[in-house]
């Protein structure tokens, strides 16, 4: 049996930020895997490298904020919260921010809705944190379609980092 990992590609995905906060220190950055796992309550699942800057202060935060990005987005906005680090850059210097009810911050541009999560389980499964959480606020931003992952090669041409989930090396 042989193992096609072109075959993933077929799988659909959107594009997030997912951000915390913790001890004054922001953090944010851009994933494809976020997934509603159940329904009452909602809880929500996103997968972080666990060398992103990101994946420690969610852990210290014990929470999280994820936006879906819309079709208005453009890579100078994905390109700022998905190719430079929390450690050396403020990525939310310059949108406009909102703090979300769990301390997070977000920024509602480019974003057609907003999850925010209290952390109830963390799932080390290699490369990357599984965190989940449950939802305590959710507010649909705007009316635009959501930013696939197809979109976002096809049309954008976008690449996928390293530290993407669904990275081919």
């Amino acid at each position: 049996m042989s193992l096609d990992s072109k075959a993933m590609f077929s799988m659909s995905y959107g594009l997030y930020v997912v951000s915390a906060e913790a001890d004054g220190q922001k953090a944010g950055c851009v994933i494809n895997t976020a997934v509603q796992v159940t329904s009452k309550p909602i809880r929500i699942s996103v997968a972080v490298n666990k060398d992103n800057v990101t994946a420690g202060v969610i852990k210290r935060a014990g929470a999280f904020t994820v936006t879906a990005l819309d079709q208005t987005s453009d890579m100078l906005y994905i390109g700022n919260f998905g190719f430079r680090s929390s450690d050396t850059y403020n990525k939310f210097e310059k949108y406009e921010t909102a703090v979300s009810e769990v301390g997070s911050p977000y920024c509602p541009e480019h974003a057609c809705a907003m999850y925010a999560c209290k952390l109830i389980d963390t799932v080390d499964v290699g490369t990357h944190y599984l965190f989940i959480g449950e939802a305590v606020q959710a507010e649909k931003l705007s009316d635009e379609p959501p930013l696939t992952y197809s979109y976002y090669h096809e049309t954008l041409k976008g690449k996928t980092p390293p530290k993407a989930s669904s990275y081919q090396g």
